[in-house]
């Protein structure tokens, strides 16, 4: 599955770069802030065939697919990305990984015990470090490993290149303890998230200088204490390639060798297919293709009901044969070519999906939630009415059953900014913000200045038509222009045509008036509810509707369900008033006159939903103020991995439409989302990811820290990309990550969740679906859920486990 959408590098052992979401503002009240039960609900399991270690064959290698090759391998470097992550932790160690539930768990490979062992006056954690833990050259790991990597990324010197790890710059010393096996850790002032720190831990040799940190570490690693080693790095083949560790102390690993190979996410169907890779993530439409595949695998060889030409009907395959053999050369030739083509592809389709029989697909919920990120720094966002507006009009358990529900997977919506459902600090916080209610959002909106109408008011301190309003628009009908002094029509004979012109006009318009009363009535029943744009939007656009229609203007329906073309009696007014209104709205120049500049152009032309109209976007019901139309930027990815992002805009753009919002939906590339529009903050709003944390004190912080002015006059907005924060927010972070009682410290982040939700610059949506194809006869792997993975206990299962009959079914 492609990660556009997640930032890159924003794993938790990066703690703090420059980048994501929060919010600012008049809080509810949060007495009530949580609108779910206090008990974490659970979350969905991991799915990764397990199997017993005896059951797993010795030997063999697996190829597992990954995005790029990793930019670099130190961790701890601004462009470490998902691929180091992916390796290191093979290779290097873990103290305390996340388990099942999210939560860090002793890793006893490498520790026989960490506590907290003082916290007057000083807060001290003593490490017991597993007797037999070695680096790959057969020295002990010990307490100069952990010096060295303390003193790179505390951040008090800058020669080492990192992205400074929160956490590090709170640790006062590090000693020996009674022996080498002993590191003891002192404290300047409290952390609660000490378990968060030297994970991954580096050997010495890369962490004692900046040399080897910044350069050393990049492209290899020498010395490394997982149960596999780095064996190589082949750029042209795209590979890592891992070997086991002959000094790995732990359980041995199963695999002889680990392959991780760089295929982008549009190519994976082809590598699973053609035996490439063992283990890819994969997106919605190849997951499918291996259920069919397994489905189809009782067909005894019947055509398949899915793939090129499935959908050819039975007229259209004979009539495509007839073409084919008729007397029409030209025409014959061509149709067997096309039937050629389409032969070969079903082929090579029906090819693909034997293959594909091969693999299962591994399903669970991934470790990271999307949400709709709102830019308060400037523009309409900037006011928290509006945003929370906007937060209260999205339907958000719809747009999370347009992700999961397909999947099988349960499609509820996320309550909290930091943790995820099943983690023990998840609690619903979304009640700070309140339930979905269109007429208040509407209210909001109205309370920050934003009516309909309003993106046709002059703005208060122009004077453009302001002299011909006086004049009851005399000198908007001459033409005139109010801001440049062009020279106006003075002319009487084309005074006298376009007098004429309006006699006819206002004959026209009355026969139309006469033929559409019923009509009239109708729309004027409508005019009296607010919310009736809303609904003839769904079903019918009015070209030229407006509360106030002209009077020479014939009467517009606008409440039936039904689109409603002219009725072939009323055409030749309509054309009429068609030209009339053209003539009128339009100067010489083809510029709008300042006194037509009315919702919709011409009044009572009807056309379909959709059908575009040269008309101001207020004929939908559109909000504005002091002349502007209330628009948002929606930036998007375009990749061929972010169709589901896609699809979650489009029904926010339509959720947002119901309560007079526009949006301007623009799609860039996914290799320049992140980095020319919501890091730049080039967008108002955007959807994009972020990975769940088992320390969101001080994974959190950043970002939802408020952002603060840099003496050059730029926003240092750390990972807040929404430039949106409270004081109140940092402080509760503050508070939380110096609390070593873990209750109260959840309790904290708990006030934090709600105040975040209340400023509504992040709008939490869905936790991401996590599809994992996978060999069928592998063990150990797949869809991982919250928990890291065993490279250890990886490997294939033996024929007596791979033949056994919950095997074959799956």
């Amino acid at each position: 599955m492609s990660h556009v959408g997640v930032p890159r590098g924003t794993v938790r052992k990066r703690r703090t770069l420059a980048l994501l979401t929060t919010g600012v503002l008049t809080i509810p009240v949060l007495a009530g802030c949580s609108s779910g039960d206090e008990e974490a609900p659970r979350g969905v399991a991991q799915d990764i065939a397990p199997t017993a270690r005896q059951a797993v064959a010795d030997g063999s290698t697996v190829n597992w697919a990954i995005d790029a090759l990793p930019a670099t391998f130190n961790a701890f470097q601004a462009d470490a990305d998902s691929a180091t992550t992916r390796v290191t932790e093979a290779l290097l160690p873990t103290l305390f990984p996340m388990d099942k539930a999210g939560q860090p768990r002793l890793n006893p490979d490498y520790l026989e015990s960490a506590k907290v062992i003082e916290r007057e006056p000083k807060q001290v954690v003593l490490y017991k470090l597993n007797q037999q833990a070695v680096w790959s050259d057969g020295r002990e790991i010990g307490a100069p490993d952990f010096v060295a990597q303390w003193r790179a990324l505390r951040g008090k010197d800058s020669a080492f290149w990192t992205a400074r790890n929160s956490g590090y710059e709170r640790i006062e010393k590090i000693e020996r303890g009674a022996d080498d096996l002993q590191v003891r850790v002192t404290f300047s002032k409290p952390y609660g998230d000490w378990r968060s720190l030297f994970s991954p831990l580096y050997p010495k040799e890369i962490t004692g200088s900046p040399e080897t940190f910044n350069d050393g570490a990049r492209t290899t690693l020498k010395n490394t204490a997982g149960p596999f080693v780095l064996r190589g790095v082949s750029k042209a083949d795209g590979t890592v390639t891992l070997a086991r560790n002959p000094r790995w102390w732990g359980d041995k690993a199963k695999l002889d060798t680990l392959v991780f190979r760089a295929v982008a996410p549009k190519d994976r169907t082809k590598a699973l297919t053609d035996g490439t890779v063992d283990v890819a993530d994969v997106d919605p439409s190849t997951a499918d293709r291996i259920t069919l595949a397994r489905r189809d695998r009782g067909g005894n060889g019947q055509p398949l009901t899915h793939g090129p030409g499935a959908d050819v009907s039975p007229a259209a395959a004979l009539y495509s044969y007839a073409v084919a053999h008729g007397s029409d050369e030209k025409a014959a030739e061509a149709e067997q070519a096309a039937r050629a083509k389409n032969r070969k592809a079903v082929l090579a389709y029906a090819a693909e999906q034997k293959a594909l029989r091969d693999f299962a697909v591994r399903k669970s919920l991934e470790p990271a939630y999307t949400q709709l990120a709102l830019n308060g720094e400037s523009g309409p966002l900037a006011d928290d009415r509006v945003r929370r507006a906007v937060a209260r009009a999205l339907d958000r358990e719809e747009l999370a059953r347009t992700v999961l529900g397909p999947l099988g997977l349960p499609a509820k919506p996320l309550g909290s900014h930091l943790a995820l459902a099943g983690q023990p600090g998840y609690a619903d916080g979304s009640g700070a913000l309140g339930e979905q209610n269109e007429k208040e959002a509407r209210a909001l909106l109205a309370d920050a200045g934003w009516t309909r109408g309003g993106a046709l008011q002059q703005p208060k301190d122009t004077k453009a038509g302001s002299e011909a309003e006086k004049k009851g628009g005399k000198e908007g009908e001459d033409g005139a222009d109010a801001d440049t002094g062009e020279e106006k029509k003075t002319t009487g004979g084309a005074e006298k045509e376009e007098n004429a012109e309006k006699k006819d006009a206002e004959k026209t318009d009355k026969d139309a008036e006469k033929a559409d009363k019923d009509a009239e009535k109708a729309d004027k029943a409508s005019r009296d509810e607010e919310d009736s744009a809303a609904s003839r939007d769904e079903g019918l656009y009015i070209v030229g509707e407006d509360d106030k229609p002209a009077a020479h203007a014939p009467a517009a329906t606008g409440t039936s369900a039904v689109p409603a073309l002219a009725p072939a009696r009323h055409a030749a007014f309509q054309s009429a008033a068609l030209l009339r209104q053209a003539a009128a709205v339009l100067g010489e120049d083809g510029a709008v006159a300042a006194q037509d500049k009315q919702p919709g152009g011409a009044a009572g032309a009807y056309a379909p939903a959709g059908t575009p109209a040269p008309a101001p976007a207020a004929a939908k019901g559109q909000l504005g103020k002091d002349g502007k139309a209330l628009t948002l930027r929606f930036v998007l990815p375009s990749g061929p991995g972010s169709q589901s992002l896609r699809t979650v805009g489009d029904k926010i753009a339509a959720m947002l439409e119901k309560i007079g919002i526009g949006t301007e939906i623009t799609k860039v590339p996914d290799e320049s989302y992140f980095k020319d529009h919501i890091a730049s903050g080039v967008y108002d709003l955007a959807l994009y990811s972020w990975p769940a944390s088992a320390y969101p004190a001080t994974d959190g912080r950043p970002i939802y820290a408020k952002p603060e002015p840099a003496t050059d006059g730029s926003l240092l907005v750390e990972q807040n990309y929404t430039r949106v924060g409270t004081d109140h927010i940092d402080q509760l972070f503050d508070r939380a990550a110096g609390e070593l009682d873990e209750k109260a410290a959840r309790d904290l982040m708990k006030q934090a969740d709600a105040r975040i939700w209340a400023a509504a610059g992040s709008i939490p949506l869905y936790q991401r679906p996590q599809l994992v194809a996978v060999d069928k006869k592998l063990a150990n792997v797949g869809a991982f859920g919250f928990a890291a993975p065993r490279y250890q206990d990886i490997g294939f299962k033996n024929r007596q486990a791979a033949g056994s009959s919950a095997d074959r079914k799956k």
